[in-house]
C-alpha cells in the first residue's frame, strides 16, 4: 500500500501546491491569449503517457478500507462527528508511537471534508486530509495545557480527544485530561501535526513546549491505518458527539 499511497499523495499534493504557491508575475508585457475548448483534438501521445498512472491512481483511490455507520459531518460547532473521528484516530496513532501520549489536538480548518456514510475509500481519506502534514508529539507543562484550554475557549472549541472541556461565556469552567484535573506542576504529552506545532491556524500556546518529536508518519496515513484496524477487528466507524468539548452560553 505504501508506494501506491505515496504516488497518490504526490499527485494530489502537486495539485494543491498550484494554488498554495506565491503568486507569480509575468516578466513580459506582451501577452497572447489562447482559447482552450472542444475544438482542440486530444493528443493521443499524452493520453497514452499518463493513462497507466491514471488507472493506478483511480484504482488506489477507490479501494475500500472501512465502513462508517453514519455521515460524519464537518461543522463549526464545538464538536463535530468528523472532528471526533479525526482526533480519536490521531490519539490512537500517537499512543502507538509514544504510549505516554494522553491527548490529541486538531483545528476545524484542518479537516477539509465530511466523511460519508457507507464504504470508506482511500480517496475519502484524501478528501478529509489532503495535506502532507505529519505527526508531531509535544511535551507540555501543566500551565501550557491550561493555555490550550483558554485557546479552545476563545475559538469556540476545536477538535480534540482525551479531554473533557466545559466552556461558559468563553471561559474555562472545567478541564479534565483522561478524567483528571490538570496539575500545573505536571507534564503532559499531546499529539498533533507539524503545521499546528509550528504555529499554523493562529495556534499561540505551543511556543514554550518542553520537548518535540516529529515523525515521518503522515496524518492521512494515520487515518487510513485507524480505519483499516477497525475493519480488521470487524468494527465500523461509529463516531459520536459525546460532550468532550461543551459550550454553555
Amino acid at each position: 500500500m505504501g508506494s501506491s499511497i505515496r504516488w497518490a499523495s504526490f499527485l494530489v499534493s502537486a495539485a494543491l501546491l498550484v494554488s498554495c504557491k506565491t503568486q507569480l508575475q509575468p516578466t513580459v508585457n506582451k501577452v497572447q491569449y489562447y482559447q482552450i475548448d472542444a475544438n482542440y483534438s486530444i493528443d493521443s501521445a499524452i493520453v497514452k503517457y499518463y493513462s497507466p498512472y491514471k488507472i493506478q491512481l483511480e484504482s488506489e483511490m477507490n479501494r475500500v478500507i472501512g465502513f462508517s455507520d453514519a455521515h460524519l459531518t464537518k461543522t463549526r460547532e464545538a464538536e463535530s462527528l468528523a472532528g471526533n473521528f479525526f482526533t480519536d484516530a490521531l490519539l490512537w496513532k500517537g499512543q502507538q508511537l509514544d504510549p505516554a501520549v494522553q491527548v490529541s489536538f486538531a483545528t476545524k480548518g484542518g479537516i477539509r471534508s465530511d466523511l460519508k456514510a457507507g464504504n470508506i475509500t482511500v480517496g475519502n481519506i484524501f478528501e478529509i486530509m489532503p495535506f502532507e502534514n505529519s505527526v508531531t508529539v509535544l511535551t507540555l507543562s501543566g500551565k501550557d495545557m491550561l493555555r490550550w484550554a483558554d485557546y479552545m475557549a476563545r475559538t469556540g472549541g476545536q477538535p480534540a480527544s482525551g479531554i473533557k472541556l466545559l466552556i461558559e461565556n468563553k471561559k474555562v469552567k472545567e478541564f479534565l485530561v483522561q478524567g483528571k484535573p490538570i496539575d500545573p506542576n505536571q507534564t503532559y504529552k499531546l499529539v498533533t501535526y507539524d503545521y499546528l506545532a509550528n504555529g499554523g491556524d493562529y495556534v499561540d500556546f505551543l511556543d514554550q513546549v518542553l520537548d518535540r518529536k516529529d515523525y515521518t508518519q503522515r496524518i492521512r496515513e494515520s487515518l487510513m491505518e485507524y480505519v483499516s484496524e477497525l475493519t480488521k477487528q470487524g468494527k465500523h466507524i461509529q463516531a459520536t458527539i459525546d460532550g468532550r468539548v461543551l459550550i454553555i452560553e
